[in-house]
């Protein structure tokens, strides 16, 4: 395991004081190690877990050759290529039957429904809304125009799903319900996945009151526990609380341990910016190998990253040492923490998906720093992409990110935005 120290050593350009946001991804990924433990679960306990080793299809998808269409099924060597085709009806074919297991004749075809197995010999089914049909006494007669159907049309094939053998969902795949039910269709009821990445965290500062307690003179309700636990537990982790840690070394050290003791990461808020009081810092360093960064972006500047030692001689602890300030908290932990997180619970995919829109309003920007704007993306009536931001963008204004539906991310060397422009939109929709 590298330290703080050589993972800053291999990185260009490393300056803890003026840090690229692009920079501090690459260090996270050093620093964050996926975990080894892993777990079967039933499927309904699947949803959003880590999986951790291939699924393997122990059969054809679909098993058979079978109707993609309510219709009839024929031989499409009997079409003609010039007029009117007409063929007897001879049976039906329901989903769930047995294969039919009489021959049909060159002049005769099957009305069939829409996942019936497919006679042998038969390879077309032509819809039933393309058709007419009449009777010549009992014998009902099928009419299929020219050029309705090719050969081989609306039928799906044995396997053309997956074939017995082939992974239907890798390893590092978070389990959506779409791999559920691709899962299920296998005929598997259990799943290998990761543990569940445990997840401490805690808010600082002698100001936060939490919920329940009288509001005094000077100080304010935390926000941030509450938006921290909502960001956690849409990324499916083991959440551990440790609630209000008051400015004072003995409680710091308290929680900060009892973190080491139980998670694989903790989260804390406040208490790393310049100018506040140092306890946090000195007890974050007292306790592990800690960095502490000055990242080139806005909002979300401070940031404290590093791990803590386990008192009982475990695997470290991952540190995140967020600013205190609520639209910063959420910005570094979409940006950072939730990738870094990812990363540990064995994902593949990790860095978030950036959408292009056009700016619907100019935007001042200075070359220099990253900048995550609150955003509000629309679709026009051409079908475009446009994004307006939601007005005031200072860090502490936690309604702006209740308004908007993504963070508009303007790049380091990006100046001012005109109207029109193209932007990079990180959308929160199943994220916050």
């Amino acid at each position: 395991m590298k330290t703080l120290d050589q993972i800053a050593a291999e990185l260009q350009g490393y300056d803890p004081t003026a840090l690229p946001a692009t920079t501090v991804g690459d260090f996270l990924a050093q620093l964050v190690e996926p975990l080894s433990d892993t777990e079967t679960v039933g499927i309904f306990e699947a949803l959003d877990r880590v999986l951790a080793q291939d699924i393997v299809s122990p059969i054809d998808v679909p098993p058979h050759d079978n109707a993609a269409m309510d219709g009839f099924a024929l031989r499409g060597a009997c079409l003609s290529g010039d007029g009117e085709t007409v063929l007897r009806v001879v049976g039906t074919c329901y989903a769930g039957d047995a294969r039919w297991s009489h021959l049909i004749p060159a002049d005769a075809c099957v009305r069939i429904m829409t996942g019936a197995v497919m006679p042998d010999g038969l390879d077309t089914v032509v819809p039933v809304e393309f058709v007419r049909t009449d009777r010549d006494g009992a014998q009902e007669r099928v009419h299929i125009p020219a050029g309705v159907v090719q050969p081989g049309d609306h039928r799906r094939r044995r396997g053309e799903d997956l074939t017995a053998g082939r992974a239907a969902v890798r390893a590092g795949q978070r389990l959506g319900p779409a791999a559920l039910g691709l899962i299920a269709s296998l005929g598997i009821a259990q799943v290998p996945v990761v543990r569940r990445l445990r997840v401490a965290y805690f808010s600082t500062g002698d100001e936060i009151v939490s919920l329940g307690e009288p509001l005094r003179e000077g100080a304010i309700y935390d926000s941030n526990r509450y938006t921290v636990y909502g960001l956690l537990r849409r990324l499916g982790v083991e959440v551990i609380d440790l609630g209000v840690v008051r400015d004072d070394p003995a409680a710091l050290e308290a929680a900060f341990r009892q973190a080491a003791a139980q998670a694989d990461a903790v989260i804390t808020s406040g208490g790393v910016s310049m100018g506040e009081a140092d306890h946090t810092k000195a007890m974050m360093r007292r306790l592990g190998d800690v960095a502490f960064w000055r990242i080139a972006m806005r909002p979300g500047r401070p940031m404290a990253v590093g791990r803590l030692l386990d008192p009982a001689g475990g695997a470290p602890t991952v540190l995140f040492g967020l600013p205190g300030n609520p639209v910063a908290v959420m910005v570094t932990f979409l940006a950072f923490v939730r990738p870094a997180l990812l990363r540990m619970m064995g994902a593949r995919e990790t860095a978030p998906v950036l959408l292009r829109a056009r700016s619907a309003e100019p935007m001042r920007k200075k070359p220099g720093r990253t900048e995550y704007q609150r955003g509000i993306v629309t679709r026009e009536a051409d079908g475009t992409l446009r994004v307006r931001t939601t007005g005031n963008q200072g860090s502490g204004v936690l309604r702006s990110m209740v308004e908007a539906n993504g963070l508009i991310v303007l790049g380091q060397q990006q100046g001012p935005v005109a109207v029109g422009d193209e932007v990079d939109v990180m959308m929160f929709d199943g994220v916050i």
